[in-house]
């Protein structure tokens, strides 16, 4: 190097101007580095928000199984208090069929009459919760579902990322192929668990 007009290259310059204009494969080897090193970021960033929904709908499944066992234990307790009311009113049953007097039995029939309404208001209820815990676990059921497309599409994006980490190191372009063929998959996979399918 001078400055009288005659330069003398460095040992590195060579590869300096080469990896301004993309590397050893020119033009196509830059492009292609670029084009996988944006799908990546991309793919990546589509994957981490399938990722959170993934999350998110296990533990909304475990939240609804939870709400359903929470019924189901609050419609046995009914049961259990129906159950009870029932025995009293065969007891009064049994009181009133064994009474001497009439005022004895009346006694006894107000106390079956009160105990079958007291049954028929617990049934009500107990069927309610019932019917309450089994759409609890139904929502349950459609949030594992979602849950598992979700973990589909984002096992199947992390795949998509290693074949780009693949394709720029092989430089191999039925790789670069895989990796927006699996990319798409992976996005597709998503939007059926975004839909509910």
């Amino acid at each position: 190097m001078s400055g009288h007009g005659f330069h003398v290259h460095g040992p590195h310059d060579h590869e300096l101007e080469h990896a301004q204009q993309g590397g050893h494969g020119g033009e196509h080897g830059g492009g292609m580095i670029n084009q996988i090193a944006m799908f990546t970021a991309i793919i990546a960033t589509v994957g981490a928000i399938f990722g959170y929904m993934g999350g998110a709908t296990q533990a909304n499944a475990g939240l609804y199984k939870n709400n359903a066992a929470i019924k189901k234990t609050e419609a046995s307790n009914q049961w259990n208090y129906f159950q009870s009311k029932s025995t009293k009113q065969s007891l009064a049953e049994l009181a009133r069929d064994l009474a001497a007097g009439e005022s004895e039995k009346a006694k006894y029939q107000a106390k079956v009459d009160r105990y079958e309404k007291e049954k028929n208001e617990i049934k009500v209820v107990a069927d309610k919760l019932e019917a309450d815990a089994t759409q609890w676990d139904k929502q349950s059921d459609e949030q594992m579902h979602q849950h598992h497309r979700w973990a589909q599409s984002t096992t199947v994006l992390q795949v998509s990322i290693a074949l780009a980490a693949i394709a720029l190191l092989t430089k191999k372009k039925w790789l670069e192929y895989a990796m927006f063929a699996a990319g798409g998959v992976g996005v597709v996979i998503g939007a059926l668990a975004a839909m509910h399918v």
